[in-house]
């Protein structure tokens, strides 16, 4: 979703018109329409790893989404489409078949639905030259690197640091685990939060999920510690002053670690969700073998956090390195980029 929102703002006024096609349900309708995007919903469901019993009933929804999909299609009539992933890119990609189509592959391995389209897209943007393996003979692939926000970019660590209460010269470790939040990062964290407080501040990132539990954790830690923990639910404005301040982050390893980490050279230790597929892992081991970020399994969070974090805060030198490897990861103008590239699709479009 980001990714997508981050390559509207590039492009600004050079389109006359957008519609936004989502999923129904969840968090995705409120923050597109809080962007002033307009948002309509459409059927959609997953067939990958789906049981026999769930299967046929996510098939019809696809249908449906088929279905609903061609209406919106003849009725907004789009010069290109343009797809990041997720369910509902199936049913409106098979709908608008016949429109130029640009994908962008968040991961770095694709998910099923990208790799469902990448046959009927004109262009396919990748994060990662690594990401080319799988798709094998496309003649539209280009790498353009990750589309970060641009209120991400508003912060740097002076101003971010003071935004949070922050000393300048002290340690910061962030944690968090995406939008919903992660349940082991979180019970990880407050299990060894006292013994975290004294060497470095923390800023917590928890998901709705959780924040109850997490409040309260906060709130029973004696007034000395307390002061160097700072707990939120979710970040919209204020990520960017998150990412900024921090020295060390801890969190899931979804796309967004490999734009939004690189833009501030932020040394990352990444725990992959470990109860779906692989795409975690993988964007996790790209960042590891590039010296970027180190790996903790999740089933080793409550043993092994404390010390990892503990260690890499000591380890000064090692942690700029990191951060230097992390920064040479970066792609700033992703967005724009892709953007370009949209035009470049819907023009050739127009006049042909």
């Amino acid at each position: 979703m980001y990714p997508a929102l981050s390559v509207l703002q590039a492009l600004g006024d050079k389109v006359e018109a957008v519609l936004w096609v989502g999923g129904q349900g969840g968090m995705e309708a409120d923050l597109v329409r809080r962007a002033g995007v307009p948002f309509r919903a459409v059927p959609a469901a997953g067939v990958h790893g789906v049981g026999l019993r769930q299967l046929p009933r996510n098939v019809w929804q696809l249908a449906r989404g088929y279905r609903q999909a061609r209406r919106l299609l003849r009725e907004f009539r789009p010069d290109v489409l343009f797809f990041t992933g997720g369910y509902v890119a199936v049913p409106v990609g098979l709908a608008g078949r016949r429109i130029p189509t640009v994908l962008y592959v968040p991961d770095i391995e694709p998910g099923l639905a990208l790799k469902t389209l990448a046959r009927l897209a004109d262009r396919i943007a990748l994060t990662a030259e690594a990401s080319k393996a799988f798709f094998p003979g496309h003649r539209g692939l280009v790498v353009t690197g990750y589309p970060v926000r641009k209120d991400l970019r508003q912060w740097e660590r002076s101003t971010a640091r003071a935004h949070f209460g922050f000393p300048q010269d002290a340690p910061v470790l962030l944690v968090f685990g995406g939008s919903k939040g992660a349940r082991s990062i979180n019970r990880a964290l407050v299990g060894g939060i006292e013994a975290l407080l004294p060497r470095t501040y923390v800023l917590h990132l928890t998901g709705k999920l959780d924040w109850e539990e997490v409040a309260k954790a906060r709130r029973d830690l004696p007034a000395r510690l307390r002061e160097r923990y700072l707990a939120f639910p979710y970040l919209h404005e204020d990520m960017g002053a998150a990412l900024a301040a921090a020295d060390l982050v801890v969190s899931r390893a979804g796309a967004s670690v490999l734009g939004e980490f690189p833009l501030f050279g932020l040394p990352a230790v990444l725990v992959p969700y470990p109860h779906a597929w692989r795409y975690q892992q993988v964007n996790a081991t790209y960042l590891v073998e590039r010296r970027a970020a180190r790996l903790l399994p999740d089933e080793r969070l409550d043993a092994d956090l404390v010390p990892t974090v503990l260690a890499l805060m000591e380890d000064v030198t090692g942690r700029a390195r990191m951060a230097e490897a992390m920064r040479s990861l970066a792609r700033p103008q992703a967005a724009q980029e892709i953007a370009a590239l949209l035009i470049e699709v819907a023009r050739q479009e127009v006049e042909g």
